[in-house]
């Protein structure tokens, strides 16, 4: 569907973009994470034609559309400030690619009412000025104007950070809704790692101007790639020496040359070792109870380990208190030092 053939961006001397190779399938929810300043943005505005690359091309549904202009991709676009004209009413907005299309007027109206309607609009939100509403009701109309002209792909850069919390869950949700019923591909860029995991089919991660990985959420999640998407996706363990040369004395087979990680659900609190687990006597350090979970500091190995237990309303560990923390090997993720550096 879309093809990003070894991209090179620069602004002057500065080299935003290297060699970036993408392949987003027809109908996939693809999202571009990473921390601020890593090319995620500058990736999304090369598919949509607001920057032009120095080399590399942008390939949709076989043709090269590298150099063509914006209007002509048929891309839709909603931009994080939503870029809404405020004075217009709600209706004007969503039509306003329609008119610069020129579509005849009944054609117009059924197709701004029926976007509408599939974005949860009412009637009497499409007559109010852009401005009575909400930031909820803001995006969506920001989605709707994208969708509203029947692209084949829609862009959206970082849609939810303008708002709070619980809005953003709740339109997260929302949004995954939309997408599958509407099958239109879609590129995504954020910087939040629960909103990439929770929305994509598969997530590439940015760094420096660079992709780090790409895969499922579960693939960049459990299997990352670089010690940095290790780090930046999600919380996780980094093992002490003294740790590690625990694990070793015990036979384990982990490489003490070697930066070793683990995720904060991977370990055990107190429960029966088997197979090739191993258990290391610990402190309960303190802890922090989240409901569906209880997430414990315990002291092990000569280091603090983060350790979430699911919450059974029962076996609940009290700061000073002797455990063990079981570990199994296996699931620990161990990157060569200096990689990180080297990419």
């Amino acid at each position: 569907m879309i093809r990003l053939n070894d991209i090179v961006v620069k602004f002057g001397d500065f080299t935003a973009l290297h060699n970036i190779n993408v392949h987003v399938k027809e109908g996939e929810f693809f999202t571009f994470l990473g921390p601020s300043g890593c090319g995620k943005t500058t990736t999304l505005r090369t598919i949509t034609g607001f920057i032009e690359p120095a080399s590399g091309s942008v390939v949709v549904k076989g043709r090269d559309i590298t150099h063509v202009p914006i209007e002509d991709r048929n891309i839709g676009i909603v931009f994080q400030s939503y870029a809404l004209f405020p004075t217009m009413t709600v209706y004007d907005n969503i039509a306003f690619g329609l008119k610069i299309k020129k579509v005849k007027k009944p054609e117009l109206d059924r197709r701004v009412r029926e976007i509408a309607r599939k974005v949860d609009l009412s009637d009497e939100q499409l007559a109010k000025a852009v401005s009575q509403l909400s930031g909820g009701q803001q995006q969506r109309v920001a989605i709707a104007r994208a969708l509203v002209t029947g692209p084949a792909i829609i862009c959206m850069d970082e849609p939810l950070s303008n708002l709070d919390a619980k809005l953003r869950v709740q339109l997260r949700n929302e949004l995954k809704k939309m997408q599958k019923d509407f099958g239109i591909t879609t590129i995504y860029v954020t910087h939040d790692q629960e909103e990439a995991l929770t929305l994509s089919d598969r997530i590439a991660v940015f760094n420096k101007g660079r992709i780090e990985q790409i895969g499922t959420p579960n693939e960049v999640y459990n299997f990352s790639e670089t010690e940095f998407v290790c780090n930046f996706i999600g919380d996780i363990n980094r093992l002490s020496e003294g740790v590690v040369e625990k694990l070793v004395q015990a036979g384990a087979p982990v490489d003490p040359r070697k930066h070793n990680y683990i995720r904060l659900e991977r370990l055990h609190v107190n429960t029966e070792p088997g197979g090739d687990q191993l258990a290391l006597d610990g402190v309960v350090e303190s802890r922090e109870y989240y409901g569906l979970y209880i997430k414990y500091y315990i002291t092990a190995g000569g280091q603090t380990l983060k350790v979430i237990e699911k919450n059974d309303g029962v076996r609940i560990y009290e700061e000073g208190q002797q455990v063990k923390v079981v570990i199994d090997p296996r699931d620990i993720m161990a990157y060569v030092p200096g990689e990180e550096e080297q990419q």
